[in-house]
């Protein structure tokens, strides 16, 4: 049996949460093992809707061990809403189901003041982050400045830490004239949160290690997507974590020999939230089209999304710098309907053409897409349980896809609900 990481391929938004979810019935454990409640995952079970931003997909699933690995930058406050937002509608999470890394690192309420402040301060130059204090969380932890859950744990321990911390933030503060941050109110406010959030702590490393050991299937789930990683992706419009299959063991706790497939979560188009390059995007009423039939709104922003061609050359680096061993193709219903379709099979840049996507910033700016044109269907694809439901034009779209980015097709989701999936390959059968 394999352990499975699923990454995204794109700028994330590819439909991880539903891949995930319908993943999850095949494991026994599901880790979250980057990023923050920045990420917005949308699982459709029954016709009902679930918005998960910190809490691992498998969640809404009974008889499954969900882990927030110490590779996440947790909100504690945000993450006992969404908690109790869950328990109301009749998930049951409690510690038993629940394990919560004990190092990982927490968001407190002034990293969002700051994350904001700087947005804002950036003007026309915006990023595109989601003002939820992601970025400077990740800066304190590299900085060994940052408080982590075990911290809660001994007050002694956590005062010292709190000095340390805002005696950098206050500084910057003074000097931008801007207030300071009451130490006392947010020691006061933590040692309030402790006994509420601690119960959910846990050595995830050794439970994670145990797991293996007995013989059950790990699933590690990602967020956002691989153009977005802070090395690999397009920098800086990037999240400030590594979202590459290889974060999935560094940010769980185990060996890289403890993921055996990685499932890359690909659109049958490209979406893209907030600022950056994006070669294959479409300011026209194809792209406004595909945003409307794809229902393109950032889960946890609100936010319109950018929408273009699938972008070959984009997700083939992807393919690569995560080892991604095949993908599951979402929302290919979103393109019924269309006479023709596009697909990026290369780039112009400078007179040459060029096959990858370049680490420069100026250069990424200035990609001009070479395109392929291939026929559209006019039959729908939506709920779509096997291939011989697809028109043959939709068939021939998915071979050339997997042509393009050199990985096969492992899955096909056509709707947002759990079952509209094709297996083509379980990725759990390694």
């Amino acid at each position: 049996m394999a352990n499975v990481a699923v990454v995204g391929s794109q700028w994330g938004d590819e439909g991880k949460g539903k891949i995930v979810d319908w993943l999850s019935q095949r494991a026994d454990v599901v880790v979250r093992f980057q990023g923050g409640h920045n990420a917005g995952h949308t699982l459709v079970i029954d016709g009902e809707v679930y918005a998960l931003s910190l809490l691992p997909s498998g969640v809404v699933r009974t008889g499954k061990l969900s882990i927030i690995g110490n590779g996440v930058v947790v909100d504690p406050w945000a993450l006992l809403e969404e908690i109790e937002a869950l328990r109301e509608r009749g998930v049951d999470l409690t510690p038993d189901n629940l394990k919560l890394a004990e190092n990982v690192t927490l968001i407190l309420p002034f990293h969002g003041y700051i994350d904001r402040a700087r947005e804002e301060a950036r003007g026309t130059a915006k990023i595109g982050t989601t003002g939820r204090g992601i970025g400077p969380a990740y800066e304190d932890k590299v900085a060994r400045r940052a408080i982590r859950l075990c911290d809660l744990a001994d007050t002694a321990c956590l005062e010292e830490r709190m000095e340390q911390l805002l005696f950098h933030h206050n500084a910057i503060l003074r000097g931008l004239d801007a207030e300071e941050i009451d130490g006392k109110a947010l020691m006061a406010s933590l040692k309030t949160l402790a006994p509420k959030i601690l119960p959910f702590a846990d050595r995830v490393w050794e439970r994670l290690e145990s797991a293996r050991r007995d013989g059950k299937r790990i699933l590690f789930e990602g967020a956002q997507g691989a153009m977005l990683d802070v090395d690999h992706g397009t920098y800086p419009f990037v999240t400030s974590s590594n979202t590459v299959a290889g974060q999935a063991a560094v940010g769980a706790g185990v060996g890289p020999g403890s993921v055996d497939y990685v499932l890359g979560i690909t659109k049958a188009y490209t979406t893209r939230v907030g600022s950056g390059p994006f070669p294959t995007e479409l300011n026209d009423e194809i792209g406004q089209g595909l945003g409307e039939r794809g229902r393109e709104v950032g889960t946890v922003t609100g936010r319109a999304r950018r929408c273009g061609w699938f972008d070959a050359v984009m997700v083939r680096q992807a393919v690569k710098v995560c080892g991604i061993h095949g993908i599951a193709l979402t929302k290919l219903d979103v393109l019924d309907g269309m006479e023709s379709l596009k697909i990026c099979t290369g780039y112009h840049l400078d007179g040459e053409h060029i096959a990858y996507l370049p680490a420069a910033i100026s250069a990424q700016a200035s990609v001009e897409p070479v395109y392929e044109t291939l026929e559209g269907w006019t039959d729908s694809t939506r709920g779509a349980r096997s291939w011989a439901d697809l028109p043959a034009t939709a068939i021939k779209y998915i071979r050339r896809i997997e042509e393009l980015i050199e990985a096969p097709v492992a899955l096909l989701s056509t709707s947002p609900e759990r079952e509209d999936t094709i297996l083509v390959r379980d990725p759990f059968s390694g």
